[in-house]
């Protein structure tokens, strides 16, 4: 079977050397997820990245999302830019994309790094993802926003801020929120890897978010222990690294990666 092309549009391309695959959270985007860092990966990286329908530039289906095919639109991304093997790095809805590309393409896969990821939500996530869906849908975008402020930032960030900048804050978060939102949210609510995880043979890195208000800490560690040889690295943020401390993201991502390659 074929796998599907991604949008021209949708592709992120950076760098050069060996092939490291970025695959982005749920209402975020590529630039909006790694573009702190992005410098940084590119620095030894051929990094490639697709944005999710709805993302980015590109444009919405009226499909529901699945993973499968966010998974092989990446791998397709990676064959057009003439990358045999590489990385993946998935942050949070994009840690199960990344687990389904080493589970759909084993052969492919030198190592994964998964940051605030889950392999299945549990309640509290699945809650918070419905008010997120509910809200989104129901056009209460800046109410969104400051939900997900709230669900998102570590506390010491977001008691740093006065609520007349959380509320600034949110006004221009809600201009910006993807149209694809809605459908990445649903997406969220009904991923379940926990079968893909036993059989992954590559190095893995699992970074976890341990102030994360959305994926608790505990759920991230689950899914650490559940893939075999897996190690962890915590980092004392929220749900959003990239915005609360992304150069030691960066550092815990490249030092990885460097001494995969450096074995080889």
């Amino acid at each position: 079977m074929t796998s599907p092309l991604p949008d021209a549009r949708a592709r992120i391309v950076h760098g050069s050397g060996p092939g490291l695959l970025l695959a982005h959270g749920a209402g975020g985007g590529i630039e909006a997820n790694y573009g702190p860092i992005m410098e940084g990966l590119a620095a030894r990286h051929t990094v490639v990245g697709v944005d999710y329908p709805g993302s980015g530039k590109n444009p919405t289906t009226s499909t529901p999302l699945e993973l499968d095919v966010l998974a092989d639109q990446l791998v397709a991304a990676a064959d057009d830019e003439g990358l045999d093997t590489f990385a993946v790095c998935g942050y949070s809805l994009g840690g199960p994309v990344a687990i389904r590309v080493a589970a759909r393409h084993p052969e492919r896969v030198t190592s994964l790094v998964l940051t605030a990821t889950f392999a299945r939500p549990d309640t509290r996530t699945d809650l918070a993802a419905a008010v997120w869906h509910q809200l989104y849908e129901s056009g209460q975008h800046v109410l969104l926003a400051q939900y997900l402020t709230r669900l998102t930032l570590g506390a010491p960030v977001l008691n740093s801020l006065t609520p007349a900048q959380v509320r600034a804050a949110a006004e221009q978060t809600a201009l910006a929120l993807p149209p694809g939102t809605g459908a990445q949210v649903d997406l969220v609510r009904r991923v379940d890897v926990r079968a893909d995880l036993a059989p992954i043979t590559v190095p893995t890195l699992v970074v976890v978010t341990t102030e994360d208000p959305l994926i608790p800490a505990a759920l991230q560690h689950q899914l650490a222990e559940a893939v075999p040889g897996a190690t962890t690295a915590a980092l004392a943020t929220g749900h959003l690294p990239f915005l609360e401390r992304p150069k030691e993201w960066l550092e815990i991502i490249t030092g990885f990666l460097g001494r995969q390659q450096d074995r080889h």
